[in-house]
């Protein structure tokens, strides 16, 4: 499934691991969080530059970031592969754009469900 981002701009680093981390603690308080709780649009795309290199996850999340669209299988699996390589906080962030991809997948089967 193609999915896609609003935001035409991606959020800085700095604005990233705060919105990492504050998602991260939102979801931690919860029981069973919902699906929807996930990071911005935005912050995909940062976390996506972030990741972004000359490995075929990177490409990946390069194409993503830079037209903000991604076959969200393809965008999945290249999270966890770089999820392997990254640091904590890194692994953490790539965590999140899991959760985005995944919440832009439930989204669109409720809309098609509707």
């Amino acid at each position: 499934m193609i999915i896609s981002c609003r935001s035409a701009k991606s959020a800085r680093d700095f604005a990233v691991v705060c919105e990492v981390r504050d998602v991260l603690a939102r979801r931690a308080a919860l029981a069973r969080p919902p699906v929807s709780l996930a990071i911005s649009d935005a912050a995909a795309l940062g976390i996506a530059a972030i990741f972004s290199s000359r490995t075929p996850s990177g490409q990946v999340l390069e194409r993503f970031h830079r037209t903000g669209r991604a076959d969200s299988d393809e965008l999945i699996e290249a999270a966890r592969t770089e999820q392997g390589y990254a640091s904590p906080e890194g692994h953490a962030a790539l965590y999140c754009l899991i959760g985005w991809a995944q919440a832009r997948i439930d989204r669109a089967r409720a809309h098609v469900a509707s």
